[in-house]
């Protein structure tokens, strides 16, 4: 038994790694690249804003079809299906951004790489579940949660920086299409590789012949019906629509703010210099953040730490209003403004997860956190469409005055949460 269970860890390292670098890069594909592609394409603030708020769709609905991946085939077969397509899609941005109907063209495979992205999502997190004990899940959770982060360092930091330096050698749209066909090939490979290393779980499989159709859709509705009547739902809906309001609408804008030029009230920043700023000292303050988040919370329960981490996630967002207003020119200045709103929003987003597990709570736990997922999805969907548009309107430096004045709405819900107040504390304590 000990060995088979050592042999079980070591095969779950050669996939689990893998796969949720593979879950994360087509999330900040299109999330951040491709409002940094458009940007650099000559798209306008107000249509970036817009057009790309609405990639976020796939994530706000997913809890609709999540059923039927769990029914129809195996999990592994969507995963390794999903990432093929995902390839195709990264292919598809790449030969048609030269094209001058580029916006059009690369928008649609941009939504299919977020609907690909979305049900490969659903897939690996169940993969993950059935493939390994409750232990490895446990002895795990740690090191998927890494590799997403490295996606994100990946795609937000070193993606970017690629195309920033092909493009001091080639047109933007040469060095693009190359980014994005370099990704391609990337997905292709992860997509053969899962095929040959996943093992096949004996709980993975295709159930739709045990599961009726009537029994689906019964399951489906009890499901919906039973979240909206938990015990306070309405104010949760509230909290979580509102407690990234500031934040949905900053991150459509703060890329685009520090490319801008000078004379236009940006930051005249090259894309590399972007890349490097939010791939890298970004996502390490972002990940600082989280872990002393987690420690708090552990020591003291969420309840205790759920007005500073509120006060964490948005206060920071104030260093964009002083670039706006202060254009620094040094580098390591900007750098430190970054670090500064993306550690408090690392610390302050923990009470966030952890809040929506506490709703989560119950039967359908798994199901009712997928619901929690989408309003998050959708709370950061809807801000972000205008965003675009008040920038362009007000102005970089009255847009951030804005995005301040934004972070009201979730002070206003906080005293009507109910939580209960050792929820997140270490049981000894």
């Amino acid at each position: 038994m000990h060995s088979i269970k050592n042999l079980s860890v070591r095969s779950a390292w050669s996939w689990v790694p893998s796969l949720y670098l593979a879950e994360g890069i087509p999330y900040v594909a299109v999330m951040t690249l491709a409002t940094i592609l458009y940007d650099r394409m000559g798209v306008s603030h107000t249509d970036i804003a817009f057009y790309t708020a609405w990639l976020y769709l796939p994530w706000v609905v997913k809890p609709l079809w999540s059923p039927f991946v769990d029914i129809l085939r195996t999990r592994r077969w969507w995963i390794v299906v999903m990432q093929f397509i995902i390839g195709a899609a990264m292919a598809g941005v790449a030969f048609t951004i030269p094209a001058s109907f580029f916006f059009q063209a690369t928008m649609a495979f941009f939504w299919l790489m977020a609907f690909s992205s979305a049900t490969h999502d659903i897939a690996a997190d169940g993969f993950y579940m059935l493939a390994l004990s409750s232990h490895d899940q446990s002895f795990f959770v740690g090191i998927r949660s890494t590799f997403y982060r490295i996606a994100m360092i990946a795609g937000q930091g070193l993606l970017v920086m690629l195309a920033g330096s092909l493009e001091v050698y080639a047109d933007v749209s040469v060095a693009w299409s190359l980014t994005f066909a370099a990704m391609a090939v990337l997905f292709l490979a992860f997509a053969a590789y899962h095929k040959w290393i996943l093992p096949y779980p004996v709980t993975d499989r295709d159930s739709a012949d045990t599961h009726t159709v009537n029994a689906v859709w019964r399951e489906f509705v009890e499901t919906f019906i039973s979240f909206f009547r938990k015990p306070g739902i309405v104010v949760a809906l509230v909290f979580m629509l509102t407690y990234r309001f500031a934040e949905a609408q900053l991150v459509k804008i703060a890329s685009l703010f520090l490319l801008d030029d000078v004379a236009s009230g940006g930051l005249s920043l090259t894309t590399k210099q972007v890349g490097f700023v939010y791939g890298t000292m970004g996502v390490v303050a972002l990940t600082i953040g989280g872990i002393l988040g987690g420690m708090a919370v552990a020591r003291h329960g969420l309840r205790r730490w759920l007005w500073p981490m509120a006060l964490a996630i948005t206060l920071p967002n104030i260093v964009y209003l002083y670039m706006a207003m202060a254009q620094p020119a040094s580098y390591v200045v900007i750098n430190l403004c970054v670090a500064v709103e993306q550690f408090g929003y690392g610390f302050g987003f923990t009470a966030y997860m952890l809040y929506m597990i506490t709703i989560s709570e119950g039967r359908h736990a798994t199901a009712h956190y997928a619901l929690c997922t989408a309003f998050m999805a959708l709370g950061m969907m809807l801000p972000g469409m205008l965003a675009g548009w008040l920038a362009d309107t007000l102005g970089y430096t009255r847009f951030f005055v804005w995005i301040m004045i934004s972070c009201i709405p979730v002070f206003v819900i906080l005293p009507f949460l109910r939580i209960p107040s050792d929820f997140g504390k270490k049981q000894s304590e």
